[in-house]
C-alpha cells in the first residue's frame, strides 16, 4: 500500500509564482485582480516583480491568488469538501477534470459581488447580536451635556513655560526642583 499522491493533474504542479501571475495579469490585468481579490499590491504598486515579492512572503495572499488561478482562470469545478481546507497547491484534482476557458470577469461583476459580501456580513452581524453603531455607554469619558460630538468639549490647555533655572556658580542643577516646589 503506497501513499503516493498524483499531483500531475493539478494545473499548479510545476508552475512557479511568477509564471502564474504573468498569465493572470496578461489575461485580466491588475485592476480586475484587485477588484476580485482585494489585495492592495495589485492596486498600489501594480507590477509583476513587486506582486511576486509580496506573494512569496504572504501565505494567505498566495493561496488566494492560486485559488483564483484554479477556479476563475482555469475554470475548474468547485473543490470537494474534504479538499477545501488544503491550500490550492496541495489539492488533488481528479483525472477527469481538465482546465477550461478562463471566466469572463468585469469590474461591474466585482462591484456586485462586493455589495453582496457586504450585505452578507451585515446580516451575519445582525444575527449574531453585534451592535451596528456606537452606544452612549461606549465612551464613558465623554462629558455629559447637550454638546455636539463634532466639537470636543475637552480642549488642551497650553503648557506653562517654566523659566530654565540659572545654574549657580557651583554648577549644580536640580531637574526635580519644580516638582518639589509643588509638593510643598
Amino acid at each position: 500500500m503506497t501513499d503516493d499522491v498524483n499531483y500531475q493533474n493539478n494545473p499548479l504542479h510545476g508552475l512557479n509564482l511568477k509564471t502564474m501571475l504573468t498569465e493572470i495579469v496578461d489575461h485580466y490585468g491588475f485592476e480586475i485582480l484587485h477588484a476580485y481579490l482585494w489585495i492592495n499590491t495589485f492596486k498600489i504598486n501594480p507590477s509583476i516583480e513587486s506582486s511576486v515579492k509580496f506573494l512569496k512572503k504572504t501565505t494567505w495572499a498566495r493561496e488566494k491568488v492560486e485559488g483564483f488561478y484554479l477556479y476563475k482562470f482555469k475554470n475548474l469545478p468547485k473543490v470537494a469538501s474534504d479538499q477545501f481546507d488544503l491550500p490550492p497547491r496541495d489539492r488533488i484534482i481528479p483525472e477527469g477534470q481538465v482546465p477550461g476557458e478562463p471566466c469572463e470577469l468585469t469590474l461591474e461583476d466585482a462591484e456586485r459581488m462586493q455589495a453582496q459580501r457586504a450585505k452578507q456580513a451585515q446580516d451575519y452581524d445582525r444575527k449574531s447580536g453585534r451592535s451596528q453603531g456606537p452606544r452612549s455607554d461606549d465612551k464613558p469619558w465623554q462629558k455629559a451635556g447637550g454638546r455636539s460630538e463634532s466639537k470636543s468639549p475637552w480642549t488642551p490647555q497650553p503648557k506653562a513655560r517654566a523659566e530654565t533655572p540659572a545654574q549657580d556658580a557651583g554648577g549644580k542643577f536640580d531637574p526635580w526642583a519644580n516638582s518639589r516646589n509643588k509638593l510643598k
